[in-house]
Parts: C-alpha cells; sequence; structure tokens
C-alpha cells in the first residue's frame, strides 16, 4: 500500500506544493508562452506528473502508471463518449442540411450578432450543459456561431466564457451531487449555497458578451436584453436550485433566460440596425431570408428535442434503477492507495456506468435522430467515425491532461496543494474559490474538481470556524470559472472551430476573463462568510 504524505518535500508543506504545482504550470506555460500543441502539452505535462510523483513523492512507479491509466479511461469514457456522440448528432443535422435550418431559425430570432451570442452561446449552451456537459455545450454553440457566420477565434472565446454560470448545476446536476457525496453534507444544503452563489455570475456573463462580440459599442445598445436574460436566468436558477431540484436547475434557467429575450422589444432590431450591427461585428446574415417548411423546421429541432426527451426519461427513478444495474464497479489493477489519514482512496475501485452515462444517453438519442432525420445506417456509423477521427488530438489532449489530473490526485500531489491553501486562515474564504478554479483548471470538470477538494474544503472550514456549506459550494462557484482554460476545454473548443493547434493562442484570450471572474467570485465568498452577505446563506 502506498500512503500519501503531506509533506514529502524536505518535510515542508510549502516546498511539497510548489513541487506538486510543477505538472499544472509546465501544461499552462507550454500553451500560453511556448504555443505548443495542446497533446503534446498535455503529454508533457503528464511526465512530468509521473516523475513528480514517483521522485518527488514516494510513489512507486507501478502505481503511478496505474493512476495514470486510470485517468486516460476516464478521459475515454465517460468525458470524450460524451462529446463524441453530441458532436456526431450535430454532424448528422450538417449531413442533412437541418443544422442550416436550425441556424436561420436562430437567426430570424435577431439578425443581430450579439443577441445570437446570447440565444446560442449563453441559453441554448447552458440547456446543452444541462443536459450533457463536459464539453459539449462548447463545441455545439461554437460550431453554431461559426455557422452564423462569427470569426471562429470569436466564436470560441464567447463560447467559452458563456460557459460559467450554468456548470455547476450541468450534467443534470451531476457537480453538486458529487460534492454532497464526497463531503457528507445535504444535497440540497450545498445546492442551496451554490443557488446563491453562480446566480450572481450569470447577471454578469450576458453583459460580458456583448462585450466580447461589439465592444462598448454593443454594451451601450443591447444591455438591456443582456440584463434580462442574465436575471431571469440568476432568477430561475437560485428558485430551482432552493426549492425545486438542483437536477433542473440549469434547464429551467435556459429556458427562462431565453424567454426574457425574446420578451425584451429591443431584442428584435429592425432590419436595417440589425444589418448595420452585423456588418460592425463582421458577422454575415446572408440567407437568414431563406423560407423553410414548417416540418423541416421542426425536424431540425429534433435532435436536441430528443436529447431533452431521453435524459428526462433517464431521470425517473424506475428507469434510472434499472440503467444504474448495468454499471460495473471493480478494483482497479495494480493500484492500492491510502490517503494521509490510512483510510483507502476511492480510486481504488473504478465505476464504470455502461449504460446510465450521458454519452450513452446522447448516443440513443443519436439513433433516433438518425431515424428522425432520414440518416442511413451506413451513413450515421460513417459520421461517427470520421467525428472520432476529426477529434482524434482532442481525444488525446483530454487522455493525457485526465491521466495527469489522476497522478496528482493519487500521488497526494493534489491533497498537498489543498492543505497549503487550507492553511491560509483568514484569508480561507477568499482562497477557497481559487482552489476549485485550480481543480477545475486541472481536469476540466467541475465534478472532479469537486472530488478533489470537496471533502479538504469542508475540513478547512470547520478548522477555521467557518460555515462547511460556503466553503464547499465555493470550490464549486470558483470552479466554473477555471473551465475556460482548461487545455481539455480549449481543446475541444479549437477542434469544434477549425483552429486545431491554436490553443494558446485561445489561452491568452481568454485567461484575463476567467481570472477577473474569479476575483468577483472570491470577493463574493468573502462577503458572504461576513456580515456583509452573510444575509443570503440559508
Amino acid at each position: 500500500m502506498f500512503v500519501q504524505e503531506l509533506h514529502p518535500v524536505a518535510a515542508s508543506l510549502g516546498l511539497s506544493a510548489l513541487v506538486a504545482a510543477l505538472p499544472l504550470v509546465t501544461v499552462l506555460v507550454l500553451l500560453g508562452a511556448v504555443r505548443m500543441k495542446a497533446h503534446l502539452a498535455g503529454l508533457i505535462g503528464l511526465a512530468v506528473a509521473v516523475l513528480v510523483a514517483w521522485l518527488a513523492y514516494g510513489m512507486p512507479l507501478g502505481q503511478t502508471l496505474s493512476s495514470g491509466a486510470q485517468g486516460v479511461l476516464f478521459g475515454l469514457f465517460p468525458i470524450m463518449w460524451i462529446v463524441v456522440n453530441a458532436l456526431w448528432v450535430y454532424r448528422m443535422t450538417v449531413r442533412t442540411q437541418h443544422f442550416d435550418i436550425l441556424r436561420r431559425s436562430f437567426g430570424r430570432l435577431s439578425a443581430d450578432p450579439r443577441i445570437q451570442a446570447l440565444v446560442i452561446a449563453f441559453c441554448f449552451g447552458a440547456l446543452l450543459e444541462a443536459l450533457a456537459g463536459f464539453g459539449a455545450p462548447v463545441a455545439i454553440s461554437a460550431v453554431m456561431l461559426v455557422a452564423l457566420g462569427f470569426d471562429p477565434t470569436k466564436a470560441a472565446i464567447v463560447a467559452l466564457v458563456a460557459n460559467t454560470a450554468p456548470v455547476a448545476f450541468g450534467a443534470m446536476g451531476t457537480p453538486v451531487v458529487t460534492l454532497a457525496q464526497v463531503t457528507g453534507l445535504p444535497l440540497d444544503s450545498v445546492a442551496e449555497v451554490v443557488g446563491r452563489q453562480t446566480p450572481l455570475l450569470a447577471l454578469v456573463v450576458p453583459l460580458l458578451l456583448v462585450v466580447l462580440v461589439d465592444g462598448r459599442r454593443g454594451l451601450r445598445e443591447t444591455w438591456l436584453p443582456a440584463l434580462a436574460c442574465g436575471f431571469a436566468f440568476a432568477v430561475a436558477q437560485f428558485a430551482a436550485s432552493n426549492y425545486v431540484s438542483a437536477q433542473l436547475a440549469d434547464i429551467g434557467a435556459a429556458l427562462a433566460g431565453a424567454a426574457a429575450l425574446v420578451a425584451v422589444p429591443s431584442a428584435r432590431k429592425p432590419a436595417a440596425e440589425t444589418v448595420r450591427a452585423a456588418v460592425l461585428t463582421g458577422v454575415r446574415s446572408d440567407d437568414l431570408d431563406a423560407e423553410d417548411p414548417r416540418p423541416e423546421v421542426l425536424r431540425a429541432y429534433a435532435p436536441y428535442a430528443l436529447i431533452v426527451a431521453v435524459f428526462s426519461v433517464a431521470q425517473i427513478p424506475a428507469v434510472k434503477d434499472f440503467l444504474a444495474k448495468a454499471t460495473q464497479i471493480f478494483d482497479w489493477p495494480f493500484l492500492n492507495v491510502a490517503a494521509p489519514g490510512g483510510e483507502p482512496v476511492g480510486a481504488n475501485t473504478f465505476t464504470l456506468p455502461l449504460v446510465s452515462t450521458g454519452g450513452t444517453l446522447v448516443l440513443l438519442a443519436g439513433l433516433c435522430t438518425a431515424v428522425v432525420l432520414g440518416v442511413h445506417a451506413r451513413v450515421a456509423v460513417k459520421e461517427w467515425v470520421a467525428t472520432v477521427h476529426e477529434l482524434r488530438f482532442a481525444i488525446l489532449t483530454v487522455t493525457s491532461v485526465l491521466a495527469l489530473a489522476y497522478v496528482m490526485n493519487l500521488s497526494g500531489q493534489a491533497a498537498v496543494i489543498g492543505h497549503f491553501v487550507a492553511a491560509a486562515g483568514a484569508g480561507l474564504a477568499f482562497l477557497s474559490p481559487v482552489l476549485g478554479w485550480f481543480g477545475v483548471a486541472v481536469t476540466g470538470s467541475d465534478t472532479s474538481a469537486n472530488a478533489l477538494f470537496g471533502a479538504l474544503q469542508v475540513t478547512a472550514a470547520r478548522q477555521s470556524g467557518l460555515s462547511p456549506e460556503l466553503l464547499a459550494a465555493a470550490n464549486s462557484s470558483g470552479g466554473v470559472l477555471g473551465k475556460m482554460i482548461s487545455p481539455q476545454n480549449l481543446t475541444i473548443a479549437c477542434a469544434a472551430v477549425g483552429l486545431a493547434g491554436k490553443e494558446g493562442d485561445l489561452l491568452r484570450k481568454v485567461l484575463p476573463w476567467s481570472l477577473g471572474l474569479l476575483l468577483v467570485m472570491c470577493l463574493i465568498v468573502v462577503a458572504q462568510s461576513t456580515v456583509v452577505l452573510g444575509w443570503m446563506l440559508p
């Protein structure tokens, strides 16, 4: 058995944490400064993590490699399993030209590209996040924006920044459910606090999106629909997470935001103003006047309606229990790790939800989509294989980054960093979201960051006299802001819009927004830990 240590380097927590941060720093520097391709940066970062685990942290090489292999499998299933099948559905709609019909339908809602960014990246992206998560919303939203005429880089940036407010309740509430499981706190208690933090982001993000699309002019001319969209989203997310169901928070918020956006008269600009806005922002709207038969419009929306239907049915308790029977749980080979306290870690066993996972549900929806759109079985298979080929480098990046994350976690590197941050004492409330941000930056998943640091946040909160629910929620709420700089999400965004190899350029453009919003969340948590905003907590 390998027992994790908290002071493996020179018996110093600070030095141990500094060494533990080397893998992530390596990846970020290679992406942002060296401009190396993401899959190469991920592989080098993985190599650094293995060396740190083996040489500095004393983890046997066999167990180190085994933990990395588990990360590879997790990266393939369920993460890339979801992304591949979601993009496969999209490719079939492109093949049958129903994606163009859907694009024109969204475009007719408003030909103003700033409003289109809100409808597609913020509202529709939030709906996709609620159903699938794990990169699919960024990929599909970015592709739709490019199809509407957005510059690929701008489309990727908008999609990444928009994919913040819904993440904590994404994939049918998986991040907060995981957070409740690893902390031992009631799900309702955790969801209530997260639902009093991320809605504050929802007020800001739509305003930020119109700035990204059209600068100050965009904010000056479209602040009202952006604010209405964000306010409706925030209210619905708060209400659902606190009084209805954490699993339904994003679905209700996405629909409420879209409804509010449509209800604002200024969102539907006269033709002359619309054309001017499109020209000024470099977005074309050349074929929105084409008439599409109503049955074809309904078929264009059918794939996403099918995804909603399949996921909704899968949440019915009887169906959920039936699907869960196919879940395989087994001991992971060549791995026997204990936490610093001596208790075995959960990763010694591996759970493989073959049927109930989101990717399999999207695959089922995709099979139904093929029938509805009239895609021949041979063509559907060909498109699926083409999707895998298109994402081959993204798959390599995601698996290498997840392998890195698992090595860091199982060798104790992540725990050492967590304890170092937790030792901040009075500054813990400020640094708590930073820890979640760091976790998502490494893993690309708010769920994984909650699994990594959720229990640690609760322990640190109790030691410092802060609210355990507040710091647990802060881990998830801060984590959502790390998603836009995660190497795997940068890779997914670049692959979707045809910018493979440009992940470093994209990182430099979104990093300031990630850090700026993280600072806002840190200040919110600090205020909620005092009398300033303490009244917000349940």
